[in-house]
């Protein structure tokens, strides 16, 4: 009962902070919260750092869930937690745009894999476990590029349990004849002989395989189908105009801000990796939550909740 109680005021003060809607109160105390006491005992068991991947398609919530996490484990665990969004390692704009040229056209929309600096990932996550001081680095989606090194963040020293979150965090490659046949209008018009997915899933095969190999548990948090995941970027996009829109900002903060016709394009950049994770994933995660179409959860692998 002590830990419910000491959740309750700091978890309060989130749900207000974030905006989010009351019932996530419920939801956080009857999983998220016994998901941290779980990874905390996953920590009890080894010496060093615990990297635990936190996998989600787009507007499922998993930066949501990765801080309630970080939270709970720093209060009540006393576990010193860092979190890492694959977004963050995403390449420069200016290397995106040589990729762009040299690779594929499609290459210079963020999101895919072959769009992150997997190196950097595979350093921040070497120099976590070695117990090294780390600046987490910060990617501006608005202005579409990577934060100065001077707005990075200190991780906390040292870390005992490190979150690695993203939309693709764990993804595993598919078999080349499945790249055959375009799964969208965007594949079919600007893709046609498959050189970009081919690209895409060869990083699976190759940088990201060494990436995701640091991670010793996954955590899937596993959307109804790709239709709510359109949807939920949709919302996304549009709390995100709201909130600059209240807070008078600049041209350069708001052009990054999608329309609808925008969004769909750059949706269908992720729909192949995403509807193979819904199929290939939940088989092989530790823990999968699995969502309604309203955002709570249904169903739980690998995870009870508490009386």
């Amino acid at each position: 009962a002590t830990i419910m109680t000491k959740a309750t005021q700091w978890l309060l003060d989130f749900v207000e902070e974030e905006h989010l809607p009351s019932t996530f109160t419920a939801l956080a105390m009857d999983y998220y919260i016994p998901l941290a006491q779980h990874i905390a005992a996953w920590k009890a068991r080894q010496d060093t750092p615990l990297v635990i991947g936190v996998n989600g398609a787009q507007g499922t919530g998993k930066s949501t869930l990765s801080k309630v996490l970080s939270m709970a484990l720093t209060k009540n665990h006393a576990c010193n937690t860092a979190i890492i969004s694959i977004d963050d390692i995403y390449h420069t704009k200016a290397t995106r745009e040589t990729l762009a040229r040299t690779i594929h056209p499609l290459m210079a929309t963020r999101g895919v894999p072959g769009t992150h600096d997997t190196d950097l990932g595979i350093q921040l996550l070497r120099d976590l476990i070695a117990k090294k001081e780390v600046l987490i680095p910060s990617f501006d989606k608005a202005c579409d590029d990577r934060k100065p090194e001077s707005e990075w963040v200190s991780a906390p020293s040292p870390t005992d349990v490190i979150l690695f979150e993203g939309w693709c965090v764990g993804a595993k490659p598919q078999e080349k004849s499945e790249l055959v046949t375009p799964i969208n209008q965007l594949e079919r018009d600007e893709d046609p002989d498959a050189k970009w997915r081919g690209y895409v899933n060869a990083q699976l095969e190759g940088s990201y395989r060494d990436l995701f190999g640091y991670m010793d548990k996954l955590i899937m948090l596993k959307a109804p189908d790709f239709e709510c995941v359109h949807h939920w970027r949709g919302e996304q996009e549009e709390k995100l105009r709201t909130l600059r829109q209240s807070q008078k900002a600049s041209d350069t903060q708001t052009q990054g801000i999608m329309t609808p016709e925008q969004l769909d394009r750059f949706i269908m950049h992720y729909e192949r990796l995403t509807r193979w994770m819904f199929h290939e994933m939940p088989g092989r995660a530790d823990i999968v939550l699995e969502l309604t179409p309203q955002h709570t959860i249904h169903h739980v692998k690998g995870l009870s909740p508490m009386e």
